[in-house]
């Protein structure tokens, strides 16, 4: 390559920060046009995709839109994207809540202890960057509160107290239950009848009552949805929705688009055509609504950004490894996979079926038990 522009944009490769990106002169795939679809959608909003695909930047992106400490960065933030131009009443008008399940997906055969220090430490941080809109003495009634069940019950009250609104963002576990067979019996237990999992979602349900007034909680398995959402049975799943279906991951026009920009500040040793022909067989053709079906597939965004980034830094070479290897399913989980698997009638083995076939069909589930993931649709879904 024969130059660098220097006002070209970074490459926002593994990074989940949306003030950094913004601020910092990165590359940003513009997603806000979905906050007025979310709006006027279900208050109750579950979402999941595949790993890596974006969730967790599309929270934070969510969470610097309603926060009230982000209102006097808002021009900073979103003044040139979509909903800067045409922002919404509900800007900057919430405190939010934002509990990260995945920190504690490690300790299962510990679930209770593991939720209670992570909400925990989340609940005293919230009473701290919120303290000029809550009563004075909030953090201390927190500290008194034992539990991330009982504190939650404390924390929504005194926000409905003192006219505070409360939007929770959820971004969940799910992968845990995948590691090994005991692991899954602990997960079914904490979800169903007097499980802690499950108290802890009738308690956001309890807050919706009062000052908790959105929610916004997504995974990567639809295992869990169908679980949690029998302690939580008001929440909608958008997931295979046709309108949502291109809110994460990247459109192939959104991905002409980044090429287009980085051929301008930079020589390409191939056309954008050629770059899009690598690129499709590896990381194009998911669809997660079947009416968009025919027309419009996505691309994992993570790994368009890996390609792209190591084709630049690389002198215009195409990567070595077209897979990078985070986004490669640990191998634990595969081998729980396989032998679920195993549990199928003896001619019916979906891993077998994709190795000598080279694909598998199956009805999308949206939602399935636990126990219920040896079913072939729910398997095939969860694949």
């Amino acid at each position: 390559m024969e130059y660098v522009s220097s006002d070209m944009k970074l490459l926002p490769y593994g990074m989940m920060n949306f003030e950094d990106i913004r601020l910092d002169n990165y590359y940003y795939v513009d997603k806000t046009s979905f906050i007025p679809l979310i709006e006027r959608s279900d208050r109750y909003f579950f979402f999941i995709r595949p790993r890596r695909f974006g969730k967790s930047l599309t929270l934070n992106m969510l969470q610097h839109y309603y926060d009230v400490r982000t209102r006097d960065k808002f021009d900073a933030l979103f003044g040139d994207l979509y909903i800067g131009k045409h922002p919404t009443d509900d800007r900057n008008s919430y405190l939010v809540l934002y509990l990260n399940f995945s920190g504690i997906n490690g300790e299962l055969h510990n679930y209770r202890s593991g939720l209670d220090a992570h909400c925990g430490i989340t609940f005293e941080n919230f009473c701290k960057i919120y303290a000029e809109y809550l009563p004075q003495d909030t953090l201390e009634g927190l500290c008194a509160a034992k539990g991330a069940v009982e504190q939650l019950d404390f924390l929504y009250q005194v926000c409905a107290r003192a006219g505070q609104k409360i939007y929770l963002f959820i971004d969940h576990f799910t992968n845990a239950i995948l590691s090994d067979a005991d692991s899954l019996r602990r997960y079914t237990e904490e979800t169903h009848k007097e499980g802690y999992l499950r108290a802890f979602f009738n308690k956001v349900k309890a807050g919706t009552y009062s000052s908790i007034k959105r929610c916004f909680i997504t995974g990567v398995s639809p295992v869990t949805m169908d679980d949690l959402t029998s302690g939580f049975n008001i929440g909608t799943n958008y997931s295979l929705s046709p309108k949502f279906n291109e809110m994460i991951g990247f459109t192939e026009e959104e991905v002409r688009e980044m090429l287009a920009y980085y051929s301008t500040k930079i020589s390409f040793n191939h056309t954008i055509d050629e770059l899009i022909g690598l690129m499709k067989p590896w990381y194009d053709s998911y669809c997660f609504a079947q009416e968009c079906y025919g027309e419009t597939t996505l691309y994992n965004s993570n790994m368009v950004l890996y390609f792209v980034k190591n084709y630049i830094d690389n002198n215009g070479r195409v990567p070595r490894n077209m897979i990078e290897r985070n986004i490669r399913i640990d191998y634990e989980k595969l081998r729980m996979l396989i032998r679920k698997d195993k549990e199928f009638a003896h001619d019916a083995s979906a891993i077998q079926t994709l190795v000598s076939q080279g694909y598998i069909t199956g009805e999308l589930k949206e939602s399935f038990p636990a126990a219920n993931i040896v079913d072939s649709d729910n398997f095939v879904s969860l694949l």
